[in-house]
């Protein structure tokens, strides 16, 4: 079905309204860039715009909406030698690239453009990328280069760079459902309202997914329900999520077991699972606010679940069984003989004013856990902000005399150190070592909240490093935004002969070098041997 009903113009490309329209505008005043990349979830579109848009630039007659599907290029679009799709994932080496090179030069045979779509370009092998770098610049006006990736941090910025990107998201429940019914209407098909609605959830956003699953529904049932969705996916119901939240209400652990175990049976994702229990505590936390009659689990004791709830994921990663942690995880809220029973929405009203006037140790819960005999340093600093300036001062320490060397050494340590602190886990699972000298680290890590707990707690985390390896670090922790910029303006640095020098811990101060001790010639030299394997550019 997704092949059938694969649109063939951009009025039925949906979800992507923005991206379409920027597209429609560039054919209409003919203004058509030379590379664009598309990013983003599988299934939100991303290859179907890629064909659309190249059967646009090629259409003798084009409408508001694209292509229109009656000259001859358009009617031979499939067969059209001018259309080049190449799979990255299976053509990823350097001499496809190159023999794609030696093409390039050849003009059209039918058509206006040469197009070349590469799908899953982020496969491409680094002399791939490389061989394709020149020719992506500035390659022959009639030919366009439409990229596609799921995983746009596996291409390199140099690549980036000579592209128009596109970040394709994924489509809503409700674009999805619109679309099913849509197809379901044409086919013909007998399914329920219900299982319209469950099929766009459990697709993820993806339309490829949900079209999938309705086709292979429809072959094996006269009339689809919602309970052969939940059955053939591995999906959880509203219901089977209702009851776990009224077991925990009325302290029904055997009828919480029992649940439990039916999912973990019926293979449904942990990931779908903790999806739809977040989703059901949106709406108990909603409601907790908006109704004075609420009896639920209070806003707070919602709060802590959500935050329990989400933190799984880093521990899966050490290869533990997903369903124990979210079972114990969800005990935790069970009344016990050895804990107090779940606030209720009225007695978190009569305690607003004692919770307010506590600290919040929720989130700094596992640093206070460390190991009082390895933090012996007399001026401990452990949960206090720290100023931008101190970032800056311990950025441009570590560049100052940066290298591979300290690199291989400190990342070779930190898988070891993450695996013996279990007080720091979930702050450090997820966290990279991405440069380092002889006396600073830089640590990076997604999440923004995550490198604040970081920063607050570097006196704890730079002690039980030092102490375990018999070093002298400093620590600086950097979310990936903020990491790239660093990385960019010290390799612009380099190229203007700007030198750093250690800096006490107040302002720093970048001097510009009056020798020649950097040049051009080993700029990117220098800047590989800080950061590793990394694709750098130097303009």
């Amino acid at each position: 079905m997704y092949r059938k009903y694969r649109p063939d113009d951009f009025s039925n490309i949906i979800g992507q309204d923005y991206i379409i329209s920027i597209l429609k505008n560039a054919i209409a005043s003919s203004k058509i860039s030379h590379a664009y990349i598309f990013s983003g979830p599988r299934g939100t579109g991303k290859t179907t715009t890629a064909k659309v848009f190249a059967k646009a630039i090629n259409c003798e007659h084009p409408t508001p909406n694209g292509p229109c599907n009656n000259c001859q290029s358009c009617l031979t679009f499939k067969e059209n030698a001018d259309i080049i799709e190449i799979d990255a994932a299976s053509n990823n080496g350097v001499d496809e690239i190159r023999e794609l090179i030696n093409n390039i030069k050849l003009a059209p045979a039918y058509s206006k453009y040469k197009v070349y779509i590469i799908d899953e370009v982020h496969m491409l092998s680094t002399s791939a990328f490389n061989a394709l770098l020149l020719t992506l610049e500035e390659p022959p006006k009639h030919v366009v280069f439409i990229l596609a990736t799921t995983n746009i941090e596996a291409v390199p910025i140099t690549i980036l760079s000579r592209c128009q990107r596109f970040d394709f998201h994924k489509l809503s429940i409700n674009d999805i459902t619109n679309r099913l019914k849509y197809v379901i209407k044409e086919e013909n098909i007998a399914i329920d309202e219900e299982a319209i609605t469950e099929i766009s959830y459990i697709s993820d956003g993806g339309m490829r997914d949900a079209l999938s699953i309705l086709d292979q529904l429809s072959s094996n049932s006269n009339k689809i329900t919602l309970n052969e969705v939940i059955s053939h996916f591995g999906s959880v119901s509203k219901k089977q999520i209702n009851d776990i939240f009224n077991t925990i209400i009325n302290n029904d652990i055997t009828k919480f077991l029992e649940i439990m175990q039916k999912l973990k049976e019926l293979a449904v994702d942990y990931k779908l699972l903790i999806r739809r229990l977040i989703d059901k505590i949106e709406e108990d936390a909603i409601a907790s606010k908006k109704n004075p009659k609420y009896q639920g689990l209070s806003y707070q004791k919602i709060k802590e679940m959500t935050l329990s709830l989400a933190e799984i994921s880093n521990y899966v990663n050490l290869n533990i069984e997903p369903y124990q942690l979210i079972t114990i995880t969800l005990l935790n809220y069970f009344p016990g003989n050895n804990s107090k029973p779940p606030l209720t929405n009225t007695e978190e009203q009569k305690s607003a004013i004692k919770i307010d006037n506590e600290p919040s140790i929720r989130e700094e819960s596992n640093i206070q856990d460390a190991p009082k005999e390895n933090l012996n340093s007399p001026n401990k600093n452990a949960n206090q902000d720290i100023s931008d300036e101190l970032i800056i001062i311990r950025i441009n320490n570590c560049f100052v005399n940066a290298s591979k060397k300290y690199l291989a050494t400190v990342q070779s340590n930190w898988q070891e150190f993450s695996q013996d602190n279990n007080s720091l886990l979930n702050l450090i699972i997820d966290t990279k070592v991405v440069a380092a000298s002889d006396k600073v680290i830089i640590l990076m890590n997604d999440d923004e909240g995550t490198v604040n707990l970081l920063n607050k707690n570097l006196d704890i985390l730079s002690n039980l490093y030092n102490n375990k390896y018999q070093t002298e670090y400093k620590f600086i922790a950097l979310t990936s935004d903020r990491w790239q910029h660093e990385r960019t303006e010290y390799i612009a640095n380099l190229k203007n002969k700007i030198k750093y020098t250690y800096q006490e811990e107040k302002e720093p101060v970048i001097e510009k070098s009056n020798d020649e001790d950097i040049k051009k010639d080993n700029i990117e030299e220098t800047a590989l041997n800080i950061f590793g394997e990394d694709i750098v550019e130097i303009k």
